[in-house]
């Protein structure tokens, strides 16, 4: 089903809590990337256009229930009011009276900020009363925080479950349109390239996705498991402890005709923070030394695949990418989908970085905000944060007030 957004409700002189991931990284109260503060101007300026007051609610960093200082939210209602050309109140807190005084205050087109959501401990455990209070600053809930839909937080299920209108945002639609493709109907041949760094964090993503893709692509730490279970010497590469989940995948694919390709051959080094590496093949990883990236050889064995690709699903670097002189494979299949054709889909984290760091952004379909939401998305999993928001079908009359 489709889910309903801001475009679909009216929301004229109405109160509308609108929960964003402005989790940005920040050092010395200097953003160092406005990314998710960007992504989200669609929405907000949406809504300001169509009269609404405008609540914005994020968490930032993991403050753990304590008001931490270097994790306020008071730098990014700076750079979002640079962005907006618009005066955006930064409040004291994000719940109590005094909160709830300049939120009824505010008049059609005005934008405020809470504090971080996260100085608040009730926020992550979805307490009722907390998620009470939140409800109360609004009359309307709109999310366009993919990256936090898979946590059932008290701004992203439980204010959305007490308000009666709760619809995604333009951020969120986008997300869903673009991953829910690949889940549902994906153009093929369907490629997926998945990395990090070990198989049990993403067994349930492998399993889901053997059967949709036409080839599944494994590099990073992760490819070591399935080259010990296939009866390499690893050395002191990194291994899964548990390897039957890797035995299970290769099992899968040949059960299913998907192509299931690894490394040929890697960079080795002594340890991760080395510097240089060695590039050798699979079947001569030295006792005493460690995998770090895959080598030319798999870049272009994956190359292959991917050009020939018409759906392309990437989440995980190749290699230690943390390290320059280990991030040469993540940045080169970054190239090769710059290069591609195919509907791409980067899945956040490392893999987003590399293409960014390439300036390769724009030649991609869609980079997610998500990482771990995307990784859910993809297993197949209900996120919770998008289980909640309302059908389109569900809106039976546009802007019907509750």
């Amino acid at each position: 089903m489709e889910k309903a957004t801001v475009r679909d409700i009216d929301v004229k002189d109405r109160r509308v809590l609108v929960r964003v991931d402005y989790n940005v990284p920040l050092k010395g109260g200097v953003i160092k990337d406005d990314t998710r503060i960007r992504e989200s101007l669609p929405t907000l300026k949406y809504l300001m256009d169509h009269g609404a007051k405008v609540v914005v609610a994020s968490h930032l960093g993991r403050p753990e229930g304590q008001v931490v200082p270097e994790m306020s939210l008071k730098p990014v209602a700076a750079r979002l009011s640079e962005l907006l050309h618009r005066e955006v109140k930064m409040l004291s807190d994000c719940i109590g009276p005094e909160v709830e005084r300049e939120v009824m205050a505010m008049k059609a087109g005005d934008v405020v900020m809470l504090e971080n959501l996260r100085f608040h401990r009730e926020e992550t455990k979805n307490d009722r009363e907390f998620s009470k209070k939140l409800a109360s600053l609004a009359e309307i809930y709109v999310d366009d925080a993919f990256g936090t839909a898979h946590r059932a937080h008290a701004s992203t299920y439980g204010v959305a479950e007490l308000l009666p209108v709760a619809v995604a945002g333009f951020l969120m639609e986008k997300e869903l349109a673009n991953l829910g493709r690949l889940v549902a109907q994906p153009d093929r041949p369907f490629v997926a390239v998945l990395g990090g760094a070990k198989v049990t964090d993403k067994v349930a993503v492998l399993k889901n996705l053997v059967g949709k893709v036409d080839a599944l692509l494994i590099g990073g730490g992760m490819a070591f498991t399935f080259l010990k279970v296939q009866g390499h010497s690893i050395g002191k590469s990194l291994l899964d402890e548990n390897e039957g989940n890797a035995r299970e995948i290769l099992e899968l694919a040949k059960e299913k005709n998907v192509t299931l390709e690894l490394p040929v051959d890697v960079v080795v080094a002594a340890d991760k923070d080395s510097t240089g590496g060695t590039v050798v093949s699979v079947d001569a990883i030295p006792a005493d030394m460690m995998g770090v990236d895959i080598g030319p050889g798999t870049v272009e064995l994956f190359r292959k695949q991917l050009l020939a690709a018409r759906t392309i699903f990437w989440n995980g670097p190749m290699g230690i990418f943390e390290n320059k002189d280990f991030a040469r494979g993540t940045l080169e299949v970054a190239k090769i989908l710059a290069e591609s054709k195919a509907l791409t889909c980067i899945g956040g984290g490392d893999s987003v970085a590399a293409v960014k760091q390439l300036g390769f952004g724009d030649r991609m379909t869609h980079l997610s905000t998500g990482g771990g939401a995307s990784l859910e998305f993809m297993e197949g999993k209900e996120l919770p944060g998008v289980a909640i928001l309302k059908e389109k079908a569900a809106l039976t009359v546009k802007g019907a007030r509750p």
